[in-house]
């Protein structure tokens, strides 16, 4: 078909493709939601992954920034940025197999009197022994009876199992280690004459501390309702007080007991632990190589304490 002076029709124009003023969570999109609406500003609220956005044309897109700017400036903070969904971490059930062949090993040497020591008397942890460091290891891998055992087994493979699809295996059981013998170094210092404890009561509530300080302080970094963002924590200390009651988590020289202050110490120092993890964002690499030296190093201290208490036998 020809045309006159090489006039054509021109071709339709491109639809407009809609525009992300806002991406975050259900709650705040929703709200900004309400705020467009009053302004007179189409737009659209669609989930995306696992976060929500807030969708205009572009030639309204300059109008709802500046609605949606100056409404959280008013209310006293921006819009917060954020996060985007975290891929977990595999190979989470191999710390828990650690954990468990670490306790289940330790109950049977101790059970037979390896070497013609008293495992038991050699590694449980003794209030005013700073000096003894190894105890706040050893005593974490001790335990009074079967019961007492299994439902450190439970709890804390459970529990470790979900910290190390946020940290690593390696990473999480290292944290749990860590923030577990801090907490025993302080009761050794602070626990009355006398008192003794074994158990892995401690790095089971280290482990629960840790993914509630995690959650916490990334609650914390979104503006949802107050409650929202201190859930995280207020469920961690009903499972501290809830679980932390139970019998035979420890003991003294003349009765069994329960270690509250063990498993309090314990759940507070990895909620540090957690906190502190998530306001630095790490760990971000999902290598082999840092989970690998991590949990090593935590399996290589765990023997180090004990062939130093065991040495003490000789």
């Amino acid at each position: 078909m020809s045309y006159p002076n090489d006039e054509r029709p021109a071709p339709p124009p491109s639809p407009a493709v809609p525009e992300v003023v806002y991406r975050g969570s259900r709650s705040l999109c929703h709200e900004f939601s309400l705020l467009l609406e009053a302004q007179a500003i189409d737009h659209e609220l669609l989930p995306s992954g696992g976060a929500w956005e807030l969708t205009v044309m572009p030639g309204l897109a300059a109008r709802a920034h500046e609605e949606i700017t100056r409404y959280s400036a008013e209310r006293g903070a921006p819009p917060p940025v954020p996060r985007e969904p975290e891929e977990p971490f595999t190979g989470a059930a191999i710390g828990s197999v650690g954990y468990t062949v670490i306790l289940l090993a330790t109950a049977y040497f101790a059970g037979i009197h390896l070497f013609g020591a008293d495992w038991l008397s050699l590694g449980a942890l003794r209030a005013g022994s700073l000096r003894e460091w190894w105890r706040a290891f050893t005593a974490l891998t001790l335990h009074l009876d079967q019961e007492h055992l299994l439902g450190n087994l439970l709890f804390g493979v459970v529990a470790g199992a979900a910290a190390g699809r946020l940290l690593g295996p390696g990473v999480a059981w290292a944290s749990i280690l860590g923030a577990a013998v801090l907490a025993n170094c302080v009761e050794i210092g602070v626990a009355p004459a006398g008192h003794l404890a074994v158990g892995a009561s401690t790095a089971v509530f280290a482990a629960l501390g840790l993914l509630a300080g995690l959650a916490w302080r990334r609650r914390l970094s979104l503006r949802e309702r107050r409650w929202y963002r201190w859930a995280p924590l207020i469920a961690g200390i009903c499972l501290l007080t809830f679980l932390g009651s139970g019998s035979g988590s420890g003991g003294t020289a003349a009765t069994a007991h329960v270690d509250v202050l063990g498993h309090a110490l314990g759940f507070l120092f990895g909620t540090g632990v957690g906190w502190l993890y998530a306001r630095l964002d790490i760990p971000r690499d999902h290598g082999r190589r840092l989970q690998i030296a991590a949990g090593a190093g935590a399996v290589l201290m765990v023997c180090a304490a004990w062939l130093v208490a065991l040495g003490r036998a000789g």
